[in-house]
């Protein structure tokens, strides 16, 4: 029997040489994509970073907010107690003064000298009474001139009046309490 081959021989092509633009091409399409990769994962680490960071900085910024709240209230607390502390010396001081004038009026005082009113507008004070002699009336004037608390002591008025039968100078003096 004979046979025939219609089937051919298979025969191995002779492998062909790769062109070398398709290897420049696939060189630099992979170094392309690891590029990419690297920016990818450096620029994702960076987001990450940032994130974190910022994270941080807003728990800084609150805890510093509650500070600045802390200090604001202690600064207002601060003023408040200053102003009443210079209100309450203030009063201290102002509280002084009544007590010093009517001290001082009275201490000067002589014997033959009344007082029948006291008046203030200020640090201006009027004072009107009774004297039995111009003599004394000028004694007064005097010691009140001396006195180191009054200023610009001047007897404004003093005239001749009786009293029932006793004949009396009445008086009208004016002078400054020193602050």
């Amino acid at each position: 029997m004979i046979r025939i081959n219609l089937l051919g021989v298979k025969r191995k092509k002779k492998a062909q040489p790769i062109p070398p633009h398709y290897i420049f091409s696939f060189i630099v399409t992979v170094a392309v994509c690891v590029a990419i990769g690297f920016t990818w994962y450096f620029l994702g680490n960076k987001i990450t970073g940032l994130k974190a960071e910022k994270a941080a900085r807003q728990v800084e910024l609150a805890a510093l907010q509650t500070k600045l709240k802390e200090v604001e209230s202690y600064e207002r607390l601060v003023a408040s107690f200053k102003e009443k502390a210079e209100i309450i010396k203030q009063l201290k001081k102002n509280q002084d003064i009544p007590l010093r004038l009517l001290d001082e009026v009275s201490t000067q005082l002589p014997r033959g000298v009344w007082l029948t009113a006291l008046s203030h507008s200020g640090t201006k004070i009027n004072v009107s009474g009774f004297a039995f002699s111009n003599y004394e009336l000028v004694n007064y004037v005097q010691k009140l001139k001396g006195s180191k608390y009054l200023s610009e002591v001047a007897l404004v008025e003093s005239r001749k009046e009786a009293i029932g039968d006793i004949s009396v100078y009445k008086f009208i003096l004016t002078f400054d309490i020193k602050v």
